[in-house]
C-alpha cells in the first residue's frame, strides 16, 4: 500500500484541525467584524467548529467526500470576505492579502480533487493491478 497519499491527506487536513481553535479568539472575531463579516460573534466560532469537524473527517476518511465538499463551501465565502485584496490601497498589504487569497484558492482546488477521489489515500496495490477499488 502506498502511504504517501494518506500522509498528504492527513497533513492537509491538519491545516484545518489546527486552525479551528483560533476561530474562538477575540482577535479573530474582531478581525472578521472589522472586515464587515455579519454576526461575526456567531459565524467565526461556527466556522471554527466546521473547520475542525471537516478537517477531522478528511484526516480519518470518515465521510471524506462530505468533509471535502463542506470545506469547499466553507472556503468560498470565507476567502472572499476575509481576503479582499482588490479593496486595499497599500501595496504591501494588498500583496499579503493576494497571497492569502491565492492560498485559499489552491486549497479549494485540493478539496475539489478530494471530492472526486475521497478514498485516494486508502487505495491498495490492487488498484495498480486493475482490480476494482
Amino acid at each position: 500500500m502506498n502511504f504517501i497519499p494518506l500522509v498528504g491527506r492527513v497533513l492537509f487536513a491538519l491545516i484545518f484541525v489546527l486552525a479551528g481553535p483560533g476561530h474562538f479568539t477575540r482577535e479573530r472575531i474582531a478581525h472578521a467584524a472589522a472586515l464587515g463579516v455579519p454576526l461575526a460573534n456567531v459565524l467565526v466560532p461556527l466556522s471554527g467548529i466546521l473547520a475542525l469537524a471537516r478537517g477531522l473527517s478528511l484526516a480519518f476518511g470518515f465521510h471524506a467526500r462530505w468533509g471535502a465538499w463542506a470545506l469547499v463551501v466553507f472556503l468560498v465565502p470565507v476567502t472572499l470576505a476575509m481576503h479582499p485584496f482588490w479593496t486595499i490601497a497599500d501595496p504591501a498589504q494588498r500583496q499579503v492579502q493576494l497571497i492569502m487569497f491565492l492560498k485559499k484558492r489552491a486549497s479549494r482546488l485540493e478539496h475539489s480533487d478530494l471530492t472526486a477521489h475521497p478514498r485516494l489515500a486508502l487505495r491498495s496495490d490492487r488498484a495498480s493491478a486493475g482490480a476494482p477499488l
